[in-house]
């Protein structure tokens, strides 16, 4: 059973990115997933949730710019990131919860993707 993200990497302010979230050994169909930060010196951060019921949610720092998808055939849950900004670098994870609907509590985590945004 693992998670694993993928898709971070050195972007300019303005560009985009698409973080990838794949799980192995358990179908993500029943889990709400979520997309956490957390920049160096700081707490972690919610950024996106998509519930098992398929409910999404944003942080207000993000809403409008972040979107937050699920592909059943692929097994993964993408966070597309456009109009990036600066205060937007950071590690990435995401995380689990089963039959979750929300994203508070979550119960498995995957290792980080660095996103690196800067002219």
């Amino acid at each position: 059973v693992q998670l694993q993200a993928s898709g971070g990497g050195l972007v300019q302010p303005g560009g985009s990115l698409r973080l990838s979230c794949t799980a192995s050994g358990f179908t993500l169909d029943d889990y709400a997933v979520g997309w956490f930060r957390q920049a160096p010196g700081k707490e972690r951060e919610g950024v996106s949730c998509i519930a098992s019921g398929g409910m999404t949610s944003y942080a207000g720092s993000v809403r409008g710019r972040f979107t937050i998808s699920r592909d059943k055939s692929k097994n993964t849950v993408y966070l597309q990131m456009n109009n990036l900004k600066l205060e937007d670098a950071s590690v990435y994870y995401c995380a689990t919860r089963k039959w979750g609907s929300s994203c508070a509590g979550m119960e498995s985590w995957g290792q980080g993707t660095l996103v690196t945004v800067s002219s």
